[in-house]
């Protein structure tokens, strides 16, 4: 049996899965994975605060990523760019990236999917690059991520070929509505039923996967599920938080971007949270290049190993998975339980 759904004929694949984005760490092993066991993989917008004192560019990274997918893999898979005023290198992404891609035959015709996020869904489809990297041919789909009904309306005027709606379930940068994923997705399919729609926050079974299908989304994109996975680059110590995590071991918190959604602990624990997005851009202005640096270092910190003192990012999912497996176990029994319950739901009908 297959799942067909407007995503997998858009993207080219082979199961309703996406990788979702996990900037600014690695994901280059995690994306070839998911693209291999059918899914797209996701090749995230890696910026750790080390390597940038470093000298080294997101810029350069992605390039480097994405050479080393398709020398791993033949399957379709896709890059993100955080377009928040905040990342100092998303106009360079946006226009280098595709120009890098338009450069090699192999990685146009394999790289399918552009997710932007934590910004504006203008920013990418702005550029001359990628304006021009459409035209040529290539399949490339852009997408925006929409974690609230009215930005949902944003990036349907700005012309994305789709969106990410992911609800405040999820792990990592969040809207300050906090609206579940349950009732945004709802809201979203409502108003625009025949756009192509990828639900995120919260997923990680069969069961959410035939529930989001059902309810008008072409495909789920899962971030902690694939982190507790044997292939993902996160520290062992950081995956394995999640077999005996429960669904409450999750906080939100004041992130570089808006509220994050992280792990309980000490650095969780004492971080707070700032309400409105007012009152998070007059804190911005007070604070100093060496706070933003230390900062990015708590979530590095994290994924080197340090799950005390650094900052864990998490979703409240983790209450529902109770092993680290590889990456082809999780797809499959994800697809394989989804396809039962679609079947048996189909029963109900009289």
């Amino acid at each position: 049996m297959v799942i067909e759904t407007n995503i997998t004929k858009m993207l080219g694949i082979k199961n309703p899965i996406v990788a979702a984005p996990m900037g600014p760490f690695y994901t280059t092993d995690l994306a070839i994975a998911v693209s291999e066991a059918g899914g797209c993989g996701v090749i995230s917008h890696t910026a750790l605060v080390s390597e940038i004192l470093a000298g080294k560019s997101a810029v350069d990274i992605m390039k480097e990523d994405m050479m080393k997918v398709v020398e791993a893999t033949d399957k379709p898979f896709g890059f993100n760019i955080r377009t928040s005023r905040n990342e100092r290198e998303a106009a360079a992404l946006c226009k280098r990236i595709p120009e890098f891609i338009m450069k090699n035959p192999k990685l146009k015709e394999q790289c399918v999917y552009a997710i932007t996020s934590a910004g504006s869904s203008k920013t990418l489809p702005g550029k001359k690059g990628f304006q021009k990297l459409k035209e040529s041919g290539s399949q490339i789909k852009h997408f925006h991520v929409a974690p609230a009904l009215w930005l949902a309306d944003k990036c349907v005027a700005s012309g994305v070929d789709g969106m990410v709606v992911t609800g405040s379930e999820g792990g990592g940068h969040q809207s300050y509505e906090k609206v579940s994923t349950m009732v945004l997705l709802q809201q979203v399919t409502q108003k625009y039923p025949d756009f192509p729609i990828i639900a995120c926050g919260g997923f990680a079974t069969g069961q959410a996967l035939a529930a989001a299908l059902t309810m008008g989304a072409g495909a789920i994109a899962m971030g902690s599920r694939f982190i507790a996975s044997k292939e993902s680059e996160f520290h062992e110590t950081y995956k394995n938080i999640v077999p005996s995590a429960n669904a409450q071991d999750t906080q939100l918190v004041t992130g570089a971007l808006g509220p994050i959604r992280l792990w309980k602990n000490e650095y969780s624990l004492h971080h707070g949270l700032l309400g409105t997005k007012e009152e998070k851009m007059a804190s911005e202005k007070g604070l100093t290049i060496e706070e933003m640096i230390e900062d990015g270092k708590k979530y590095e910190m994290a994924y080197g190993g340090n799950i005390t003192d650094g900052a864990v990012l998490l979703g409240q999912s983790i209450g529902i998975m109770n092993s680290v497996k590889s990456v082809s176990d999780i797809v499959s029994s994800i697809v394989s339980d989804a396809e039962k319950r679609l079947k048996n739901a189909a029963t109900l009908v009289k």
